[in-house]
């Protein structure tokens, strides 16, 4: 069974740093689409970052809110998806989740880290 863990979340005052990582048990990230997405509280969730497959290039995809702030990875020996986050704002405060995509059939989440930005 494919388990998304994610790590990494916390308290950090606007303008700093937090790095989440998402492990994958069960399964193999390089031919995953990997997608961080965030759900902030009486909000949507929405995507925060992606990068595709190793086959298909491994391309990157960031919503315009985070562009040149975040930036998303994969390490494929440590079978770990990461994202780092710079210049955190107000508006990042949500929980930050892991999604890793085979298919619309074949997808799995992980149960969320919550990130506060606060002074």
């Amino acid at each position: 069974q494919v388990r998304p863990m994610e790590s990494g979340g916390g308290l950090v005052q606007p303008g700093g740093s937090l790095s989440l990582a998402c492990e994958a048990a069960g399964t193999r990230l390089g031919p995953a689409r990997l997608g961080w997405y965030r759900q902030a509280p009486g909000k949507e969730r929405e995507l925060v970052a992606s990068i595709g497959s190793i086959t298909s290039g491994g391309s990157t995809n960031y919503a315009d809110s985070v562009k040149g702030r975040f930036t998303i990875s994969r390490d494929i020996v440590k079978n770990t998806a990461y994202l780092q986050m710079n210049s955190l704002k107000f508006e990042d405060t949500a929980v930050y989740y892991c999604n890793i995509y085979f298919s619309d059939d074949y997808n799995f989440w992980g149960q969320g880290t919550q990130v506060t930005v606060s002074s």
